[in-house]
Parts: structure tokens; C-alpha cells; sequence
């Protein structure tokens, strides 16, 4: 399973989401790996903390190496490195990336990051790729590589709009690019409950079709205390409210994949 988690629309939660999905992964026994193509980088902080400068090699090394012409090249494993976590690893992001990006464009290196995944298959049970807020080369690749999409929406109106144009380039994408590409679903993120106004566009938005995912995850300060000791949530507080709903949130979505 190869799920990536992108909105065009920042501050919506996405380094969050993927991380603590992919950590309840690893708790919960499966070989998982996040990979993170944000030149902010994110994610890779998160995980990693101060280890973070200890990384021998990041994935704006794997595309950097793309770009040459020499024909040597390392196997997979060798952008991968250890979390402090069991069964979590990361392909950390640096600011290169931006760097980058418009010689990768210029190239046409769109499908590397494909034929990368598809080495490491037999290696990792799942994968969680984060992504920058924007649709860029970095992310067109990462719908290109992978399965799913996970969209995380904060109840936002101006969140709304974006959302319908999002859901009209990703059918483009599977159009042209992956027809295995599936929407998996829409995420609530910082989600209120005794709010009227949310509730009301979940309503509407779950009247006019779309895939919005039964788990909501509420706002809490526990977030950014987790982001403060680069501790992903289960490992952190495993009891609190909002770990239950990321358990939640994880064992639906395994529920469906096992169910197709």
C-alpha cells in the first residue's frame, strides 16, 4: 500500500496526519515508511528531531543522482534510515528539493520516483508520503507512485472551494497518469464538535457525494506538544482522545483495504 496525503491548501495538517497514521502503522506491526517530498521538510523533523543532521542521504539526494549522467547507481535502501521508532523508517526531505525541481521538470524525471517505489515493494508493507501544499513536480510524482490519496480538509470555506478543484486534478491524474489511483477519502483535521458551522459543511459535503472518511480528528494542544519532543502521537500518549482517533482513523482505512 502506497498512500499519499496531499492538499494544496496549507495549515491544513498534512505532516501531521501522515506521520501519526504512519506511527499507528508501525505500532501496529507493519514495516512502514514515510516519505517526505516537502522542502520544509516537515515530516522528516518530526520523526527525527536533532538525528535529523545525522542523515547520510535524503530523497533530494536519490533525484539529485537522476539528474546525472553518470550510470552508477544505489539500490533504494541507501535513502531509507532508521526512525527512534520500531518498524518506522524514513526517505527524508532537505531544501534541495526546491532546488531541484525545475531540473527535474526540465528532464521529464516525473516517473523516477515511481520506478523507486516499486524497488522497494518487498521491502515495506506501507508507505506514507508527505507532501509540500502545492501541485507541484513532487507532488504529481508522488500520484503518480502511488495508491491512494488521503485529502486532509480543516472545515474551512475557502478549504471547501479548493476542494472541488483538488478532486478534479486528481481524476486527471488517474486519467492520464494512474488509473490505480483511488481517493480514499476526505479527513477531517482540527475538527470542533460543539461548532455548528463545521458539522453543517460535513453535512452538506457528505449530501453532495463526496468521500468524506467517518473519523474526524479534533484540534488539540496535544498536536504541537507531540511536534515539540518529535513524538509521534501513539508513542507519546497512547490513551489521549486524539491518538484514539488516529487508531481509529488507521484501522478504517485497513478495513477497507482489506475488504477490496
Amino acid at each position: 500500500m502506497r498512500r499519499v496525503v496531499f492538499n494544496q491548501k496549507g495549515g491544513v495538517g498534512k505532516s501531521s496526519i501522515a506521520c501519526n497514521l504512519a506511527a499507528v502503522s508501525a505500532a501496529a506491526g507493519y514495516k512502514t515508511l514515510v516519505i517526505d517530498l516537502d522542502p520544509q521538510a516537515n515530516s522528516s523533523h518530526y520523526l527525527m528531531g536533532e538525528r535529523l543532521a545525522d542523515v547520510p542521504l535524503s530523497i533530494a539526494d536519490f533525484f539529485s543522482e537522476t539528474l546525472s549522467a553518470s550510470l552508477f547507481s544505489r539500490k533504494a535502501e541507501s535513502y531509507v534510515s532508521e526512525t527512534p521508532f520500531e518498524n518506522l523508517w524514513l526517505m527524508s526531505a532537505s531544501p534541495e528539493l526546491a532546488e531541484l525541481q525545475h531540473k527535474l521538470e526540465s528532464r521529464y524525471k516525473i516517473q523516477k520516483l515511481r520506478k523507486l517505489l516499486k524497488e522497494l515493494k518487498g521491502s515495506y508493507e506501507r508507505i506514507y508520503i508527505d507532501t509540500a501544499p502545492a501541485f507541484n513536480f513532487y507532488t504529481i510524482s508522488a500520484l503518480i507512485a502511488a495508491d491512494r490519496c488521503l485529502i486532509p480538509f480543516d472545515c474551512d470555506a475557502f478549504s471547501r472551494q479548493a476542494l472541488y478543484g483538488l478532486l478534479r486534478e486528481l481524476e486527471d491524474i488517474r486519467e492520464e497518469h494512474n488509473e490505480d489511483l483511488q481517493v480514499e477519502g476526505i479527513v477531517v483535521n482540527q475538527f470542533q464538535p460543539r461548532a455548528t458551522l463545521p458539522q453543517q459543511m460535513i453535512d452538506e459535503l457528505v449530501a453532495e457525494g463526496l468521500p468524506v472518511l467517518p473519523v474526524h480528528l479534533a484540534s488539540s494542544v496535544r498536536m504541537r506538544e507531540s511536534h515539540q519532543v518529535n513524538t509521534p502521537l501513539i508513542f507519546l500518549d497512547g490513551r489521549h482522545k486524539l491518538t484514539q482517533q488516529f487508531i481509529a482513523l488507521h484501522d478504517h482505512l485497513e478495513g477497507r483495504d482489506s475488504d477490496q
